[in-house]
């Protein structure tokens, strides 16, 4: 028996992937009536070899808001309900344990992030998401 879609995990980063990954759940909300949850993860190292100042931490968690902001904009122009989530981590763990946490019927998540530097990290958060999580995954080109 195939589940009903009611609630999509909609990693994002700021990334043209990542926007295309919300625009494909935005339409897949639309289709099955469900709601949307942007999930952005601010990644804060938890090594002690890489830190990063307070100043860096409050840049980050401002674009995180920014990203969130124009995501809500987006499912508001298309009637679909928006949830935002802003949280910090690793963001390859925090969006599986927030994607297995059962709540959700399908993730829709981009398949490489934003930026070179961050580039080969978030390609293994994608892989890492595909793999790990409980729930349906669509990947977005």
């Amino acid at each position: 028996m195939v589940k009903k879609i009611e609630k999509i995990l909609a990693p994002l980063d700021g990334s043209a992937n990542s926007l295309r990954g919300l625009e494909n759940a935005i339409t897949f909300a639309k289709q099955f009536g469900a709601e949307v949850t942007g999930l952005y993860v601010v990644h804060i190292p938890t090594t002690a070899a890489i830190r990063i100042s307070p100043e860096m931490r409050k840049k980050e968690i401002k674009y995180a808001e920014a990203i969130i902001n124009e995501a809500t904009e987006l499912a508001a122009k298309n009637r679909v309900v928006f949830r935002p989530k802003i949280e910090t981590g690793n963001p390859g763990e925090k969006i599986t344990k927030i994607a297995n946490s059962g709540r959700f019927d399908l993730v829709v998540i981009g398949s490489r992030g934003r930026g070179s530097a961050k580039e080969m990290f978030l390609g293994s958060t994608s892989n890492q998401v595909l793999h790990k999580v409980n729930a349906p995954v669509v990947v977005v080109k």
